[in-house]
């Protein structure tokens, strides 16, 4: 995979899809993203339902399932718990100002990616995509042995 062939999945914290305005555990809706230097796709629009900010962690599990492909999470706020949980996961949670537009947002991950300057879990999360281009030609160099 070429440096140009990075994508990763982003995702946003938000009722109208258009701008982030939920707070992480409360959020009733995530715009989810794929995202490379010339496109930004929405993949998915997950909808919760109502949700209280309670500190009751069952209802971060749809999320955190919702989330799996994603190197981040943009929301208005996130309670420590989560973002504990959310960085276990290799999710990267970003907090930003109540009403920032996502397409600000993903303009702004694209020039990241376009000139070479990731944020280190943006790095992160392309390296991990294009894993060790070495990997095949260490195991190659290592001797075989059979069973039997």
């Amino acid at each position: 995979m070429e440096e140009g062939d990075a994508s990763i999945r982003v995702a946003f914290a938000s009722t109208d899809m258009i701008r982030v305005d939920q707070h992480f555990g409360s959020a009733r809706g995530m715009a989810i993203y794929r995202l490379t230097q010339e496109s930004a796709d929405l993949v998915e629009a997950a909808q919760f339902g109502e949700q209280a900010q309670d500190g009751g962690e069952d209802k971060l599990l749809a999320k955190f399932e919702c989330l799996e492909e994603c190197a981040a999470v943009y929301c208005t706020a996130a309670g420590s718990s989560a973002v504990k949980q959310l960085l276990s996961l290799d999710i990267q949670p970003v907090r930003v100002s109540h009403g920032t537009r996502i397409s600000d947002l993903l303009r702004e991950l694209q020039t990241c990616l376009k000139e070479h300057t990731p944020p280190p879990w943006m790095a992160k999360a392309v390296q991990r995509q294009q894993g060790d281009p070495g990997r095949f030609d260490a195991m190659a160099s290592e001797p075989w042995e059979e069973e039997g």
